[in-house]
């Protein structure tokens, strides 16, 4: 059987309540997708959090994937339209979907580039796909990492500055992207770039701890997004739009 500190390593922790953090990127998919009425899909939906929100705010229409059954089990509690599957095989028809959300996702699976031809396969012509991974150049690696052979859960400092061959060591379960790494997922697909940008988190638990002290560290990195010390944000954002219904190989 699987523990919870197993599942955490290999599929990361999905998002168990709604703060200001998971609001604030759900108006960030708003703002560059159509989502009233929309065929919407959440890849890596996790118990279901954000597959809740958008069919109690935007469609009925909407649908999501989850590789581990518990969590796909408590999503479907909410959004019906859940399936257990893997991100390399989506099990649905080419063009089907209006918007895709692959939120923290990308970085867990087994094979990232088999994971983008999929998303871009199952979008619409005009579709768009919004994706969340993890920025290499932030301060902390979020999933924390492997120390003779033991999984440590929790914020690891500096280990995605190191070089590959040390990062992957300390770090054998995760990714974490550059600009160019996750540009490169799409190359030859047929998509375009609506927006790539990088975000700072939402400091909930900071918050939560340290009250105004909180407050004010999230208002002051939020506020330097948009300049270069963005570089060093949480997560990318990448919007991509396809842009004929040619089927990704």
């Amino acid at each position: 059987m699987t523990s919870n500190s197993d599942l955490a390593a290999l599929r990361g922790e999905p998002s168990y309540v709604w703060r200001a953090g998971q609001e604030r990127r759900l108006h960030q998919i708003a703002q560059f997708t159509q989502l009233d009425g929309a065929r919407i899909l959440d890849v890596g939906c996790g118990i279901g959090m954000y597959t809740h929100q958008f069919q109690t705010r935007y469609s009925p229409h909407v649908y999501g994937i989850e590789y581990e059954f518990p969590r796909a089990l408590r999503a479907a509690g909410v959004t019906p339209q859940v399936v257990v599957g893997a991100n390399e095989a989506l099990p649905y028809p080419s063009n089907s979907f209006d918007v895709l959300l692959s939120h923290e996702t990308l970085e867990h699976v087994a094979d990232d580039a088999a994971s983008a031809r999929e998303i871009v396969r199952v979008l619409a012509p005009g579709g768009r796909a919004v994706i969340f991974v993890p920025n290499r150049w932030y301060f902390f690696e979020t999933h924390g990492h492997y120390w003779r052979g033991v999984y440590h859960f929790g914020n690891t400092p500096l280990i995605n500055y190191l070089p590959d061959v040390l990062r992957d060591r300390l770090a054998p379960h995760v990714r974490a992207y550059s600009k160019r790494g996750l540009l490169r997922l799409f190359d030859g697909l047929p998509v375009r770039i609506v927006v790539h940008r990088r975000i700072y988190g939402g400091f909930d638990n900071l918050i939560a701890r340290l009250g105004r002290a909180g407050q004010l560290l999230r208002t002051f990195w939020q506020g330097v997004e948009g300049t270069p010390l963005d570089t060093f944000g949480l997560s990318h954002v990448l919007v991509i739009e396809k842009t004929s219904d040619q089927t990704a190989r």
